[in-house]
């Protein structure tokens, strides 16, 4: 496609997730929760729903997803519940130095993902981005195949490299966090951080 063109999708993306909302939050909550790794899943989630937004704009759904506007109002309130879930069990997670799972298991890469997944679909800054200011900057009516693949391709460059760069600075703050209390405080911090991006969700 246009290289200009690309470059103006590039750059617009880039301001859009690296200026903190939901999904960012989320991320950095749990990679503050339950350390880097653990939070990928929830990075590629978010990165899926991105995804099939692209997909709605570049193929003409956008009035079809219009049309399934209930299910995305349903996603948008489950992931929001999820959130407050994790958001609980940080705050009562123990003092544990070292990777804590946030809801009390050893990691459950599905569940993290499906709540990245949902925060994006119930996202409206996603949604405005990709349905409505998508189209002023790519001419979608001419896209090609190979056009398409070169934006998914920027999206997943793009979202994946600004989201792990948060988690990764997430996860080297939490390393100095040594002590039982330290680590309660710590925790309930990012239950408090997840709990804000919760209603964010919730209410947008």
């Amino acid at each position: 496609m246009d290289p200009l063109s690309l470059a103006a999708f590039t750059a617009a993306l880039a301001l859009a997730v690296a200026s903190p909302g939901p999904g960012i939050t989320a991320v950095v909550a749990r990679a503050l929760g339950v350390g880097f790794r653990r939070t990928l899943p929830m990075v590629a989630g978010l990165v899926a729903g991105d995804l099939c937004y692209l997909s709605f704009a570049a193929f003409g759904l956008a009035a079809l997803a219009q049309s399934f506007g209930m299910v995305f109002v349903v996603v948008k309130y489950l992931g929001a519940a999820y959130l407050l879930y994790l958001a609980v069990k940080l705050w009562r997670a123990p003092g544990t130095i070292g990777p804590v799972d946030a809801d009390g298991r050893a990691g459950d890469p599905l569940r993290a993902f499906l709540a990245g997944f949902a925060i994006t679909l119930g996202n409206p800054k996603v949604i405005v981005f990709y349905l409505a200011l998508l189209p002023s900057i790519v001419d979608l009516e001419n896209l090609t195949l190979l056009g398409f693949a070169e934006l998914a391709a920027v999206v997943v460059t793009v979202l994946t490299a600004i989201a792990v760069a948060y988690a990764a600075a997430a996860d080297r703050a939490r390393l100095f966090f040594r002590s039982p209390r330290a680590m309660r405080l710590l925790n309930r911090g990012a239950g408090t951080m997840m709990a804000g991006a919760a209603v964010a969700v919730a209410a947008r």
